[in-house]
């Protein structure tokens, strides 16, 4: 993991000189090799599998059921969190519906090369989003895909934030280009893949909310189906369509998922920020995760406001992603993948430097001794 980490710290410096198509040749490799290696170090590709043949095979809804419910499942052995419901989005759980008749090996790695994908895409993306704001795109995209975290937990591991930031930034990627409908209907279709992809909503709407202002003030603005029209239209009809999905599925029984991910909250990763620094203080855990999230709302409502008054939206959706990170109690080292693509775009070598310190720090998590 650190001779990764180094390699990758040496394309960022020289990616410039590399060019676009060489970095674009070593992020294709890195990831069709982490796609082809075992599933690495966590065991939630099973769980996604497990959730599938659940529903399809024995008639058990994810959200209602555990993995434990059947455990002579073939997926069963493999998975770690046999007691827990689905926590995942009602979109990632139908689309998962169809591996349920592969055997498990096959579905796995059919998971596997999705995660690849869609890494390979969230890299595309950035290097378009990069051009568009005159970043180096090259530099960018290895910001992004060649994180060894990226690599080795959300590609080798198979893990659905690949997907669920895909989607996030291709409504971003939207915004920028004026198509709002879109954009509305893919941050709806990330958010029901993982509801993490949430933060960016915020920043996307108000930044509508601004520009269209802005606009109504000018004489030869003409009033008529506005942006942010256009993106709540993009959000109800994918919120439409996945509810009437969701609901024949599941019932009303997929809410769960939002109870179940907020449930994790209360758990406590050994190197999350605030449980390491209840443990090198002294102080109460629980006292640390309420402040962490009080600073974290703060500092959210602080971007806000600050984007309201002109601040660029993407460079604070970067900054809350990471306030996120900083805060939540429960940090996974795949989560480093929710502010890569809009840190990579955002023109903040601050930012950018605490993203890599972070990655350093969160190197050997969840790799067993």
């Amino acid at each position: 993991m650190w001779a990764g980490f180094l390699a990758y710290l040496g394309v960022l410096a020289t990616a410039p000189r590399l060019g676009g198509r060489l970095v674009g040749a070593l992020i294709v490799v890195a990831v069709v090799a982490f796609a082809c290696a075992p599933v690495l170090l966590s065991h939630d590709v099973f769980s996604y599998v497990d959730y599938a043949r659940l529903g399809v095979r024995h008639g058990l809804d994810p959200y209602v059921h555990a993995p434990a419910a059947a455990p002579g499942d073939p997926a069963f052995a493999q998975v770690t969190w046999t007691d827990t419901a689905s926590a995942y989005g009602p979109l990632f759980t139908l689309l998962t519906y169809p591996l349920a008749w592969l055997p498990v090996g096959l579905a796995v790695a059919v998971l596997k090369a999705v995660a690849a994908i869609s890494v390979l895409g969230l890299a595309w993306v950035v290097a378009r989003l990069a051009a568009w704001r005159g970043v180096d795109p090259a530099r960018a995209a290895a910001f992004v895909a060649l994180n060894p975290l990226v690599l080795v937990h959300v590609v080798g591991g198979a893990h659905n934030d690949g997907l669920a930031m895909l989607l996030a930034t291709l409504g971003v990627a939207a915004l920028v280009v004026r198509r709002e409908a879109s954009a509305g209907a893919s941050l709806l279709a990330g958010a029901a893949i993982k509801s993490s992809t949430l933060f960016v909503a915020p920043f996307a709407v108000l930044a509508i909310l601004r520009d269209q202002m802005l606009m109504g003030r000018k004489p030869a603005y003409t009033t008529g189906f506005r942006p942010i029209n256009r993106l709540a239209a993009g959000v109800m009809g994918g919120a439409l369509a996945i509810g009437v999905g969701a609901y024949l599925a599941f019932g009303w029984d997929w809410l769960r998922a939002f109870e179940l991910a907020g449930e994790h909250q209360g758990k406590t990763s050994h190197l999350s920020i605030p449980t390491t620094f209840a443990r090198i203080s002294g102080l109460d855990q629980g006292a640390a995760r309420a402040a962490a999230l009080v600073i974290f709302a703060a500092a959210v409502l602080w971007l806000l406001v600050r984007t309201w008054h002109g601040f660029d939206w993407i460079r604070a959706t970067a900054w809350a992603g990471f306030g996120l990170l900083l805060a939540t109690s429960w940090l996974l080292p795949w989560y480093l993948l929710w502010p890569l693509p809009f840190a990579a775009v955002a023109r903040d070598r601050p930012l950018v430097v605490l993203l890599l310190a972070l990655t350093a720090f969160q190197l050997g998590a969840r790799i067993p001794i």
